[in-house]
């Protein structure tokens, strides 16, 4: 008897909370962790890289900003180049890929590592001194992310789609 008593006012309060409703949308400050990250860049087109590098903004601004204030120079982020976006970094391309040359710059001034593919670089017939000097160039991107990934690091692969409307057309 107290089983089905218990049963029946169980199933009464699961049934009534359900049609409950929700106070609404809500903005909420997830307890991040500072984070420890590495960007696995391949992009089939060299101007995506400004997109993709807008990634990297999106996770040093809010944890750079309160509730968290954490400071760049601790967070812990790697990228590692492995495209088409090689090109972007070759010293000899630098005005055709200005702004997305400066941007990494500033992100690697803030600590942020950027480090290409020796492979790449081969097929690309680039040398280590080619690139910009904020540059590192490691003996592959497989293996430099399976590495960053053994320290711990979660891997973020920027999806960079080509715009076809504008957030006007879709809203």
């Amino acid at each position: 008897m107290r089983y089905r008593i218990f049963n029946s006012v169980l199933l009464f309060l699961l049934a009534t909370s359900a049609a409950i409703p929700a106070e609404g949308p809500r903005y909420v400050t997830t307890p991040y962790a500072e984070p420890k990250v590495v960007y696995d860049f391949y992009l089939d087109d060299p101007q995506k890289i400004n997109a993709a590098i807008f990634w990297i903004r999106s996770l040093i601004n809010p944890l750079s900003e309160e509730p968290y204030g954490y400071a760049p120079e601790f967070m812990n982020i790697v990228v590692v180049i492995h495209g088409t976006e090689i090109v972007t970094v070759a010293k000899k391309n630098y005005t055709k890929y200005k702004n997305a040359v400066d941007r990494m710059r500033y992100y690697a001034d803030l600590g942020v590592s950027f480090k290409v593919c020796g492979l790449a670089a081969q097929d690309y017939d680039y040398r280590v001194e080619d690139f910009q000097d904020f540059i590192e160039v490691v003996p592959s991107a497989i293996t430099e992310l399976v590495h960053w990934q053994q320290q711990g690091y979660a891997v973020i692969r920027p999806t960079v789609m080509s715009k076809q409307f504008s957030i006007e057309e879709i809203r």
